[in-house]
């Protein structure tokens, strides 16, 4: 087989071409499904777009990794320097001749470029949102921007420099051969593209109307850490599957069976090393492995726990109703294919889902967040309206 460079730019071109049509096809469909509407509207739906596509590539990469698919071609941005596999299946022939069940594969490499394009694509939506943003908000200000609420343009700024960032982290992914750490913070970053999209398209629900519900300190509190607490369950869970550790503990409760199973946690959570090898070069050992296992699945009953508390606790505010069903929901969804990758030996189904379970409770719970606000800060807002007029009296006597 021909040695390929691991970075070929030559394709790149063609790759952010390919993003363009991929991203025509949603542009288009925004276009026609809203004619009527101004800009300022058509920025909101293509921000909630934007936002379900990326979960949607959220879902595609854990498809991705999961098949095995992630050095499907093993050069980046193209497939042995070209911008398909079409292009490349000889390369892809010799390859898969030399290991049959090795990581590539004509089916695997279409499976990482297809993940590519769509990337791309979602980058393009990305960069359109951010330009358009900026255009308006300084027609806005300079007094001839079209009328409707537009977000700070610092938000899709920061989501721009932030889906660059998981680019480079894709790259690395494939050049670094599945370096666990680059492949966990590359699922964080798309974790964190929802969130960002998520916050943008509820400041333009509340900008339609939709009023902020006002929770109490103890209970926003609970939001927070829960939030914080799904976030960190979310970072271990990707540590679990890009060490493959998947189905060293195939019963429940138990693992192997013994309620505490024999465990390296200095070599298990040794961030910084290859791929089934520690930091020296040396086989990571089935005990660092169990250890990674059972730190994520003792998280996630502490998780459960507070999930169901937070559930309980959000009856009391109306305004995030939805929030709480979808909690209660994907908590019930998290629970039945974690088990399922456990007991079932890892399915395929399951796996997806759980991960995209874990990428739609972390945006629920941001879009919780955004839609409420601390009781003191509403009780200051109160004091400081209701104080207004009394000191316009004054100063007018």
């Amino acid at each position: 087989m021909d040695a390929t460079s691991l970075y070929d730019l030559s394709p790149a071109l063609r790759l952010m071409g390919m993003g363009l049509v991929v991203a025509a096809g949603p542009l288009a469909w925004l276009w026609l499904r809203h004619p009527g509407a101004g800009p300022a509207r058509r920025l909101q739906a293509l921000t909630l777009l934007t936002l379900f596509l990326t979960f949607d590539l959220v879902l595609f990469g854990a498809f991705t990794r999961l098949t095995d698919s992630g050095l499907g071609c093993p050069d980046w941005p193209g497939c042995y320097g070209k911008a398909s596999p079409v292009g490349a299946r000889d390369h892809i022939a010799a390859a898969q001749a030399a290991m049959p069940t090795g990581p590539v594969t004509h089916g695997k490499a279409w499976v990482e470029m297809i993940h590519r394009y769509l990337a791309t694509g979602v980058g393009v939506l990305i960069v359109v949102l951010a330009v358009a943003t900026w255009v308006l908000w300084r027609r806005q200000r300079a007094g001839s921007g079209p009328r409707g609420f537009i977000v700070h343009p610092a938000w899709p700024s920061v989501t721009l420099l932030w889906v660059c960032a998981q680019g480079a982290f894709g790259a690395l992914t494939v050049t670094m051969k599945l370096f666990p750490a680059i492949v966990t913070l590359h699922l964080l970053g798309g974790v964190g593209l929802l969130v960002l999209l998520a916050v943008q398209a509820e400041s333009y629900r509340q900008s339609a109307g939709a009023a902020q519900e006002s929770l109490g300190a103890g209970l926003r509190g609970l939001l927070w850490v829960t939030t914080a607490m799904v976030a960190m369950q979310i970072a271990l869970g990707g540590w679990v599957s890009t060490n493959y550790a998947v189905l060293v503990c195939n019963t429940f409760p138990t693992c192997q069976g013994s309620w505490w199973p024999e465990m390296d946690f200095a070599q298990g959570f040794e961030l910084w090393r290859p791929l089934g090898r520690s930091a020296d070069g040396s086989q990571l050992e089935f005990h660092a492995l169990t250890a990674i296992h059972y730190t994520h699945r003792l998280a996630a009953y502490a998780v459960f726990v507070a999930l169901g508390v937070l559930a309980w606790q959000l009856q009391r505010a109306d305004r995030l109703a939805p929030q709480r069903r979808w909690l209660v929901a994907l908590a019930a969804l998290q629970l039945v294919t974690g088990l399922s990758n456990v007991v079932l030996d890892w399915p395929l189904l399951a796996a997806v889902l759980h991960t995209g379970g874990a990428a739609a409770l972390m945006t629920v719970l941001s879009w919780a967040l955004c839609a409420s606000r601390a009781a003191a800060e509403e009780n200051a807002k109160t004091i400081a309206a209701n104080a207004l007029p009394a000191s316009a009296g004054g100063l007018k006597a």
